[in-house]
């Protein structure tokens, strides 16, 4: 009886001390318009509180975030919180028309959600139309009060947010792609943390600059919040150490230049170990497809303190922008820090079996109108050669809840439809597979089953990276690889031990990459390519998880100002 009283106190202590540990991280962010020089250009851009980019959202695992959005701008909106699980908060996850209607003009809505299992680097951004090029900030989670990092504490903590920024409206810039069926204007300038840095013209006083001490570590929070293009980051003279991606940790791994695709976040730790002076970070853009794209570089300056240098900073060598090999490097090269906090390992008995392909197709342009595509079509994009439409009456988690017909069908398929020479580029137009057709479809999955889905490129217009961004779970990346997958001889490289846990994936240009996640959360995630000059194409679809067993794993009904379609 002794015994069982000290083991109850003891469970009694460490309740007490979860629960005093956690808080209610509280924000309000105000959408509306905010006038913005870059480039020597005025530009009338949709931003959160006044800033860009948005406030930074910092709170400990455990905690209980709550934003109240509310929606002065003139376009609808949504805030997707990316990365993070949603743990039977389905509705708080953002998508327009998948978890949620938007939010319209001068309408509100709270997000509320607890954040379970996770400490890292994440983001927010919305998720309606291309608002999230100037609608983002960071999302940091810091380790309980309790606990510590696996490494030793850096002197600072510093978000870098790299983005793309355009002369015009970007709504508008999208908008006329989608008329016109082609692709849309590429951006003017890359940023970091909102400015271009002084390497573009009209541009000198709009650098971001870090102050460092000597001596000291530091932890970047690197997140590629720009559209439609990875970027290699490195900074002169300064070796990176990553521990961390997609706010999973990593075994520390060192280098020069990393590469991020839109959507993912790298953490590493760099020393102020350099002579004092200035030097420049840098990114510039990693294009793996024959569609053009900006070819130009953002600097930031990192100062040391007590530098009187007037001499220009020095600068990182970055790769060539089709550098496609560094970038595989460095994608593969990262593994899991196994026993490390949040760590999961690898479910090992697999219940669904997915080979899904991705890349752009064509759409047939309306009788009698010509589009600016390939053969006078219309750009699209599908994965399975289903090209993802989004539903507009009701969104597909309330339509999933309330059992509502007509939204979505259930049919996604689990291979493409035809197997063909995926990597070829023989197959460029091959106007017999190049067509997709629109649909929502969803894929259903048993609670708690375990998916390992094949990622297959496919070279229908022109081979790339696709970064792909599963919402509502992180999954481990088992191999990857360039060609087309072989599931004899390619099964040999997975790496069941330690492989590195993301929320979003870079397929290999022309190759492939097998994840595998357990479906253990409730509702409908969506799963698409990051880049959003592909989402209204069609480069997306959704998973349908059924309820668990117990009341704990079902989700609970929709918020009361759940926005109305």
């Amino acid at each position: 009886m002794a015994r069982f009283g000290f083991v109850l106190a003891c469970a009694l202590a460490l309740l007490a001390s979860s629960v005093a540990s956690a808080a209610i991280v509280e924000h309000s962010f105000y959408v509306n318009n905010l006038t913005v020089t870059r480039l020597c250009h005025d530009q009338l851009i949709t931003a959160v509180n006044g800033e860009y980019p948005g406030p930074t959202i910092r709170a400990r695992e455990g905690d209980t975030v709550v934003v109240h959005v509310f929606n002065q701008s003139p376009y609808n909106l949504t805030i997707h919180w990316h990365g993070i699980f949603q743990l039977l908060s389905a509705w708080a996850d953002g998508p327009a028309y998948v978890t949620q209607c938007p939010i319209l003009p001068g309408q509100s809505y709270t997000y509320r959600f607890n954040i379970t299992g996770q400490e890292g680097t994440l983001w927010w951004h919305a998720h309606v139309s291309w608002l999230r090029a100037t609608v983002y900030g960071a999302l940091i989670i810091h380790p309980r009060s309790t606990r510590s990092y696996p490494f030793p504490k850096p002197y600072q903590d510093v978000p870098i947010m790299l983005g793309e920024w355009w002369n015009a409206n970007v709504v508008d810039v999208e908008n006329q792609g989608l008329a016109t069926g082609g692709a849309p204007n590429g951006s003017d300038a890359y940023t970091i943390n909102g400015l271009p840095g002084d390497f573009y013209n009209c541009s000198q006083n709009q650098t971001y600059t870090l102050k460092v001490v000597k001596g000291k570590t530091y932890m970047l929070r690197i997140i590629n919040a720009a559209l439609n293009n990875q970027l290699f980051f490195g900074i002169a003279n300064h070796s990176m150490t990553v521990v961390a991606v997609d706010a999973s940790y990593t075994k520390p791994y060192r280098t020069e230049v990393i590469v991020v695709a839109p959507g993912q976040t790298t953490d590493v730790l760099i020393t102020a170990n350099q002579p004092v002076g200035s030097y420049y970070m840098a990114a510039t853009t990693y294009s793996s497809s024959s569609i053009p794209f900006p070819n130009t570089t953002t600097r930031g300056i990192i100062v040391y303190e007590g530098s009187t240098s007037s001499s220009a900073p020095l600068m990182p060598t970055l790769p060539n922008p089709k550098d496609t090999p560094t970038a595989h490097k460095f994608y593969s090269n990262l593994t899991a820090l196994v026993g490390g906090p949040q760590w999961v390992p690898v479910p090992l008995q697999v219940d669904e079996h997915m080979l899904i392909t991705v890349g752009v197709n064509l759409d047939q342009c309306s009788e009698g109108v010509t589009c600016q595509g390939p053969l006078n079509n219309r750009l699209s994009a599908s994965m399975n050669n289903e090209s993802f439409q989004l539903p507009n009456t009701l969104s597909m988690l309330q339509a999933s809840f309330y059992n509502v017909s007509g939204i979505y069908t259930t049919d996604f398929p689990d291979n493409p439809p035809v197997k063909f020479d995926y990597t070829n580029s023989n197959n460029n137009l091959n106007l017999s597979l190049i067509f997709a057709p629109k649909s929502t479809k969803v894929k259903k999955l048993k609670y708690n089953s375990t998916v390992e889905i094949v990622f297959q490129n496919t070279a229908f217009l022109s081979i790339e990276n696709h970064p792909i961004h599963l919402h509502g779970f992180n999954f481990h990346v088992l191999a990857q690889g360039f060609g087309n997958y072989d599931p004899i001889n390619d099964t040999k490289k997975f790496n069941l031990v330690n492989p590195q846990v993301r929320n979003t994936i870079g397929v290999p240009t022309g190759g492939w990459a097998v994840i595998r996640f357990q479906a253990n959360n409730p509702g409908v995630w969506m799963m698409h390519c990051h880049l959003d000059v592909h989402l209204p194409w069609g480069l997306a679809m959704a998973f349908e998880i059924e309820n668990g067993p117990t009341l704990s794993s079902t989700l609970p009904p929709p918020p009361l100002d759940l926005p109305k379609c």
